[in-house]
């Protein structure tokens, strides 16, 4: 059984009250999301409206943790390194210190990752990243690099927000119009 299985499942054994609870959760899983939760919703016998705002609300919960938790890392680690900087030319000699970072191994999956979301960021921004994201990466992968690579919070949250919104209604429109039209 598969975990949108048990996950449709779940949805038609638990009250009416906790169903949205379960397509929230579903949407916060990554490779899931937004559009994945509300098609378990739907599927699992909830109004689409209903499915649709909690599984885009799930999916964007996740995601804002995560951009301010990487957002948070990023500037911990880039104070730290700037204060070790400030350190090092004060009592310095004169040389100069060059900071090496491992590469991630080219072919692995991470190095693929991180190739296609540079590519999509240099064609896109922000804004293309987040709306075609779900076409490429989770949208948990994408918001946490874009946080990485220095975008600011807000910037990424809003269009995160919209994505999702987008994603999730679109998902909701279409299953929905193929369970009335089958039904």
């Amino acid at each position: 059984m598969s975990l949108i299985e048990i996950l449709q499942d779940l949805v038609a054994k638990v009250p009416e009250v906790l169903q949205p609870v379960i397509v929230a959760a579903a949407g916060a899983i990554p490779f899931v999301e937004g559009e994945g939760g509300v098609a378990i919703g739907i599927i699992g016998g909830i109004h689409p409206v209903v499915a649709a705002v909690a599984a885009a609300v799930g999916n964007f919960l996740c995601v804002a943790a995560l951009v301010l938790l990487s957002s948070g890392a990023r500037n911990a680690v880039v104070t730290r390194h700037r204060a070790k900087a400030a350190a090092r030319a004060g009592a310095a000699d004169g040389g100069e210190t060059v900071l090496m970072t491992a590469p991630a191994e080219e072919g692995s999956r991470s190095a693929t990752r991180k190739a296609k979301f540079q590519r999509a960021y240099e064609r896109y921004g922000v804004p293309g990243v987040s709306l075609l994201g779900p076409l490429l990466l989770p949208t948990h992968f994408t918001a946490t690099m874009l946080a990485a690579s220095g975008v600011g919070k807000t910037r990424i949250l809003i269009w995160q927000a919209i994505a999702i919104i987008a994603w999730t209604t679109l998902t909701a429109l279409i299953i929905s119009g193929v369970l009335g039209a089958v039904g």
